[in-house]
């Protein structure tokens, strides 16, 4: 059944999300409950506050979903929900719903990793585009709050495997920028706050480096000598590995060298007295100082980001690039990206802005290829909090 409709659940974090998609490329519906006004007093994700969350919306969010896409319980031919990985209270309940709905309307269950879900909320805005061709391999780099990793991926028919080539070693590069916002007292979600404030700054103002790591991942078992290996052996090539706990750690370095505090206090009680705080208000909270600081701080982190990920391009010989994940929402990483791809003659692909961000419509449509292969999970599956994708 190719043109399956399918009922999509996403819960792994904060935001409660349900969508419905047929065929896995046209969204009929896509549904999401922010919880930013419930975090944005902690600075972050309070794992505990997200799950009482969850269970508040959960059964509005997905009967609205329903109704827009002008479907029932009874209509759609499977549901799909997010197995990880992601806060594990938060995860459980969009797994716990969704299976009771199956057990209740007899439907198939596809339990989806949340990772692999933003590799096709890009193939979602192509295929809606028209652009359904692709040149394989792809590289996808997911970068969002909690994950910044390299996959080297390949399609064979409904088949989609991924290796990972690369991830961060400490922060994800989403974090990164929430809590340099947090500490800078810009408010939360940091990311886009940054990215609107960038553009006003100098951002050669302030020397960052990033760490690059030229050591072995401890978290990977020892590999034979190059000089031992099978060329054709994947792990013969180096590994694209992050690190952003040194730039956060270099910003409050400058904070205190260069004595921002008082400031910095400042804004933070002025906002708190804004209910909706537009760039106006953050232009006049924030001096020149800050605005280079902020400038300097993002485009370090696009440097880093994109000089990588082109260089994992080069290694393995790939012929596409994606980008997903809530930092693809960032103006000057797309900008930055589409330009230094265009010079390597690599075509680059980002989703739309709201499925950049956690979104249920990436997960039905992930789920997709699953339903054809009729790989239907198991009523006793649970959450998987560190959930590898593979």
């Amino acid at each position: 059944m190719p043109d399956a409709t399918i009922l999509g659940i996403e819960s792994s974090c904060d935001e409660t999300g349900a969508a419905v998609v047929r065929g896995g490329h046209e969204i009929l519906s896509n549904v999401v409950a922010s919880q930013i006004a419930t975090h944005s007093p902690y600075g972050g994700v309070v794992p505990e506050l997200a799950s009482r969350e969850h269970l508040r919306a959960i059964v509005p969010v997905v009967r609205q979903a329903l109704a827009e896409s002008k479907h029932t319980y009874e209509s759609v031919d499977a549901i799909a929900v997010t197995q990880g990985p992601g806060l594990a209270g938060a995860l459980l309940v969009g797994i716990s719903f969704a299976k009771a709905l199956s057990f209740a309307l007899d439907k198939p269950l596809i339990a989806v990793n949340h990772l692999e879900g933003h590799v096709h909320a890009v193939l979602l805005g192509q295929r809606q585009s028209g652009e359904a061709d692709l040149e394989f391999p792809v590289l996808a780099l997911v970068v969002s709050g909690g994950h910044t990793h390299l996959y080297l991926a390949q399609a064979e028919q409904n088949l989609w495997t991924y290796q990972n080539i690369g991830h961060t070693r400490d922060d994800a590069a989403g974090e990164a920028f929430d809590k340099v916002a947090k500490l800078l007292a810009l408010g939360y979600p940091g990311g886009p706050i940054i990215d609107r404030l960038a553009p006003h700054g100098d951002p050669h103002a302030v020397k960052f480096q990033i760490a690059q790591i030229k050591h072995a991942d401890r978290r990977k078992p020892p590999q034979p000598e190059r000089a031992h290996r099978s060329p054709n052996d994947r792990d013969s090539h180096p590994r694209f590995d992050f690190s952003y706990s040194g730039i956060k750690t270099a910003v409050l370095r400058y904070v205190e060298t260069e004595q921002l505090q008082p400031t910095i206090e400042a804004r933070r009680l002025q906002l708190s007295q804004l209910t909706q705080p537009t760039l106006d208000d953050y232009l006049r909270l924030c001096d020149r100082q800050l605005l280079n600081l902020v400038s300097s701080f993002q485009r370090a982190m696009v440097t880093d980001l994109i000089s990588k990920t082109l260089a994992a391009a080069q290694e393995y010989d790939v012929r596409t690039l994606f980008v997903s994940g809530g930092v693809a929402a960032n103006q000057e990483l797309r900008t930055t990206f589409q330009r230094e791809a265009e010079m390597q003659g690599l075509p680059v692909f980002f989703p739309s802005r709201k499925l950049s961000t956690d979104n249920a419509a990436m997960i039905a449509a992930a789920a997709c290829p699953k339903f054809l292969r009729h790989e239907f999970a198991p009523m006793d599956f649970s959450a998987e909090a560190g959930l590898a994708l593979r």
